[in-house]
């Protein structure tokens, strides 16, 4: 009788060795299928952009610094690291705005029907880009969450899963931004 329950205790513990291995497999999958559909997003951003500068450039010849940034800023994009990636996804968010904001300044540039669709196209890949965010940094916590606890993380450490860390916002975007109508 001892004997079966040490073999039922062993196999109770290789079946759970098993299960928590493909769960934390599962999550490190999941870590790396929502990074490539933020870089599915980047990409279309980096796509519409050279419409959108061309399209302001014919309104905006003397604003060559702004669209400079913005070219200098998806030129970045394309390589590095996913955070030096998402740094650069940064600052081309602000560059974009500055863009956005070109528009205030010429109102024939606001009217443009081409440069209406692609700030919308804009406007509606930043929101995928930011829910790409932010479903990477609620898998990474849940697999994070995962790894670290008890007893799971007696096996994650030997079997190579290591913490990951989530996406941050960067100091600078931290500041709500400031509305005036005087």
């Amino acid at each position: 009788m001892a004997l079966w329950i040490v073999l039922a205790v062993v196999v109770l513990i290789v079946v759970y060795a098993i299960a928590t291995y493909n769960g934390l497999v599962r999550y490190r999958n999941w870590i790396q299928e929502t990074w490539a559909q933020i870089d599915v997003q980047l990409k279309r951003r980096h796509d519409l952009i050279p419409n959108l500068v061309e399209t302001v450039k014919g309104y905006a010849k003397h604003e060559q610094e702004t669209l400079e940034q913005v070219i200098q800023a998806r030129n970045r994009l394309l390589s590095g690291t996913p955070n030096e990636r998402m740094e650069a996804e940064n600052e081309l968010s602000g560059a974009l705005r500055s863009i956005f904001a070109l528009a205030e300044a010429y109102p024939d540039l606001k009217a443009n029907q081409n440069f209406l669709r692609l700030q919308e196209e804009l406007t509606a890949t930043e929101d995928k880009v930011a829910y790409a965010r932010q479903l990477y940094n609620k898998t990474v916590a849940e697999y994070n969450i995962r790894r670290e606890s008890f007893p799971a993380n007696l096996f994650a450490a030997s079997m190579g899963f290591t913490r990951v860390e989530p996406l941050a916002i960067p100091e600078a975007e931290r500041e709500a931004p400031r509305v005036s109508f005087s």
